[in-house]
């Protein structure tokens, strides 16, 4: 039996959109949600490293090329990809892996990119994980970085230029989607590097965390819907949280902001939550993920088992293996940015 408040939520919906579209979307999207957990992956055997760069022909407005140094989606069955870069000025390094584990289809995507804006390098470093499909995740990859490129209040006014670009961004693809009876959605969680500014912004339950003087911190906060600031939005917009398995917004969508989504639109919104740091001497570390790691590797964990590996490649792949021999049952991607602090002698140390 339904509870009144489910019956009003369903009433709602079919208020608006065709009683049966409602139906096959809510049934694909639910489906999605409870994809096959039986099937599994020897991690040795779809093992494929690939490390490519692509330079952009197209420039932003204010400065040079924008460099993408992490490769296109593997589609070897959507195995396993790993990769690093340097930063010319060697003051950071980072790796990326991803692998689709347990689960049939891959739906993470991850972006990492470079530019020069008004005479200051920028690097962008971005997560998505896709559900109930994985075209909201691609599109991301495709085009949210290139928006906030192009945004003409990057980098003067970085917070909101990316608050802007990720909600314009999800109208873009909503629109390019309007035609089919398609409900994907994306999470993102994204790191911009402006200089020596990180400015993090997120949306769903990926994650974004630093290592400060060999702390943890969280500098994102996963948007679930018993959260208690999201379930009084949802509620106050019409929606409503229920328990089914886990927390879901109209007992179906378990994040409370997403990107798509378009049949609970207005109550799963795309507004980033940003934060911003300025990155010193004692910040050694960046990880960001999408939550097939975090839903099994605390935050400790993560920047311990990081901070064991010389090479952020090798340490992006360790959080993904650990990830996957812990039991997380859905994709796990991951990306993590080494800082190289130059260390300065002080004065008087030289002999003369």
């Amino acid at each position: 039996m339904l509870c009144n408040s489910c019956v009003r939520f369903v009433v709602f919906q079919a208020a608006h959109i065709d009683r049966h579209i409602v139906q096959r979307q809510f049934i694909k999207l639910i489906k999605s949600l409870n994809a096959t957990r039986s099937i599994s992956y020897s991690w040795n055997s779809v093992y494929t490293a690939r490390r490519t760069m692509m330079v952009d022909t197209g420039a932003t407005a204010k400065g040079g090329p924008v460099v993408d140094v992490s490769p296109e989606k593997d589609d070897n069955n959507g195995g396993f990809a790993s990769g690093g870069w340097k930063s010319e000025d060697g003051r950071l390094s980072c790796g990326y892996s991803s692998f689709r584990g347990k689960r049939a289809t891959m739906e993470d995507f991850y972006d990492i990119k470079t530019s020069k804006v008004d005479g200051q390098t920028v690097c962008l470093f971005g997560i998505f994980d896709g559900h109930g499909g994985s075209r909201a995740a691609e599109f991301l990859k495709k085009h949210l970085f290139e928006n906030l490129m192009k945004h003409p209040e990057f980098p003067t006014n970085a917070k909101l230029a990316i608050s802007e670009t990720y909600q314009q961004t999800d109208m873009d693809f909503l629109d390019s989607e309007k035609d089919t009876f398609r409900d994907d959605g994306s999470t993102a969680s994204t790191a911009v590097l402006v200089g020596n500014h990180l400015y993090v912004a997120n949306v769903g339950d990926s994650r974004t965390i630093i290592s400060k003087g060999g702390k943890a911190i969280a500098l994102s906060e996963d948007h679930k819907p018993n959260r208690t600031d999201e379930r009084k939005r949802i509620e106050s917009a019409g929606g409503v949280v229920m328990w089914a398995g886990t927390w879901r917004v109209g007992g179906v969508l378990a994040m409370s902001r997403a990107f798509g989504n378009r049949m609970l639109k207005q109550f799963v919104v795309a507004e980033p939550e940003i934060q911003d740091q300025e990155i010193d001497e004692e910040i050694e570390l960046l990880v960001l993920a999408s939550d097939g790691l975090w839903d099994v590797v605390p935050n400790e964990d993560a920047i311990s088992l990081a901070q064991a590996e010389e090479e952020p490649e090798a340490a992006a792949r360790k959080l993904t293996e650990t990830a996957f021999t812990r039991g997380s049952a859905d994709n796990i991607t991951c990306i993590v940015v080494k800082f190289h602090h130059k260390k300065v002698e002080p004065e008087g140390s030289q002999q003369g």
